[in-house]
């Protein structure tokens, strides 16, 4: 296990640069199933959930090359498709190898995926999908097996506008020759830049960026050369440290136009965003100041669910009453105790809702990371108090922030990685 020392009090002062979208790595990843042809990515971050995503790949068939450059080659067959509990366990994203090796093998199996426990996540949307292609599903005390024999399009209506299942649709879909339309599909930049990739591979596609996919599959699908996204909730995460510790930062690789939202929501809470060129951003000293008074996640282009746990340590420093609202998730609000420990004044209202008074000065502690995003707002908070703060567990930051403690010691963070090995 690891932890970081922090001390805190140091604004982040200089430059940092957003790494590849977590997000859109992983259902990429998933689509070189699809193709025994080689696929090149760039800009991959390096990070736990990516490597273990590569590490099955492997498991399956795959070869697989990571360069110290952030690109990643991967070529070769795949051998088998029953999926084992100790591969998906690890990672929610391993839900992502359904849909490429279903369309590959004709059959796949896989026990529960794991992931970050911040509510409950079922696979009901998944099901319906491979349903609606033709796919007989068979379910076991360790997991589910699907089989399709003779693929069709499908007219598909997700019942929920989930990330994962619109991606296995669009999986499956690409290689399943005729037209397929999926409506109330998720529209995040991650869903998109999954859709440039199997564009690339054959597959012809109306409307991405929107709720509603029109798609003609390809029965044999290509290799490709891909660039993954910057991630846009990163560069959120950079503002809000930046902010909190009263920094003055510039953050390059920020695409502005999955920050409209973030961006609003930061500068109604009066942080100090300027324009500088070619997607770099300047967040600048700011006089924090709560005038929007609630802050709530909403679907795609809405404020996103991953940012709100850092945007809690926000309203801790910022003048005036925030209600902060997450209806996704049952648990996203269950580390702010950890907060209160630091001595933020903040009520939990409910699972989903809590009540932020500020600005509080927050003190050093010793805490434990629960999630990828809580962890990384433990992070800020950390930087921003007084004192000196342990935070334990960091492998699970680590599961979607590349190199995150030598990133911020780059821009002034005083922080320091140990490990119990």
């Amino acid at each position: 296990m690891a932890k970081f020392i922090i001390k805190g009090g140091n604004p982040l002062r200089g430059e940092i640069t957003v790494a590849g979208n977590k997000n859109a790595a992983l259902p990429v990843i998933a689509a070189t199933a699809l193709t025994d042809q080689e696929c090149l990515l760039e800009n991959v971050p390096r990070i736990r959930d990516v490597l273990v995503m590569l590490e099955i790949l492997e498991s399956i068939g795959k070869e697989v090359h990571f360069t110290d450059k952030n690109t990643v080659t991967i070529r070769g067959h795949i051998k088998r498709s029953a999926l084992q509990k100790s591969e998906t366990g690890r990672l929610r994203a391993s839900i992502l190898y359904l849909g490429g090796l279903l369309m590959k093998t004709g059959e796949v199996y896989l026990p529960p995926p794991g992931g970050c426990v911040i509510g409950r996540r079922k696979l009901d949307s998944h099901f319906d999908v491979l349903e609606s292609f033709g796919a007989e599903i068979l379910t076991d005390d360790d997991g589910f097996k699907a089989v399709i024999k003779k693929p069709q399009p499908a007219a598909l209506f997700l019942k929920e506008a989930s990330v994962t299942a619109t991606e296995n649709a669009m999986l499956i879909d690409a290689a399943v020759p005729g037209k397929t339309i999926i409506e109330n599909a998720a529209a995040e930049p991650h869903v998109t830049d999954l859709g440039y990739v199997l564009q690339k591979m054959g597959a012809k596609i109306d409307g991405l960026g929107t709720n509603r996919l029109l798609i003609s599959g390809h029965k044999n699908l290509s290799g490709f050369h891909h660039r993954i996204m910057p991630d846009h909730i990163e560069a959120g995460t950079f503002a809000i440290a930046a902010a909190c510790t009263g920094g003055d930062l510039l953050i390059k690789d920020a695409e502005k136009e999955h920050l409209k939202m973030t961006r609003f929501y930061l500068e109604q809470m009066g942080v100090s965003i300027k324009d500088i060129e070619n997607n770099i951003i300047r967040v600048k000293p700011s006089m924090l100041i709560s005038n929007i008074k609630k802050i709530q996640v909403g679907l795609w282009p809405g404020f996103p669910t991953d940012l709100m746990s850092p945007m809690i340590v926000l309203a801790t420093q910022a003048t005036g009453t925030t209600l902060c609202h997450d209806w996704m998730y049952e648990s996203r609000m269950f580390f702010v105790d950890k907060l209160i420990l630091m001595g933020a004044n903040i009520t939990q209202c409910d699972p989903h809702r809590v009540l932020v008074s500020g600005p509080t000065r927050l003190r050093g502690q010793e805490l434990s990371s629960p999630d990828i995003r809580a962890g990384i707002a433990l992070v800020i908070a950390a930087m921003t108090a007084s004192g000196k703060s342990e935070i334990n567990q960091v492998e699970l930051v680590d599961r979607g922030y590349e190199d995150i403690d030598e990133r911020f010691k780059a821009a002034g963070a005083d922080i320091i990685r140990e490990s119990d090995e």
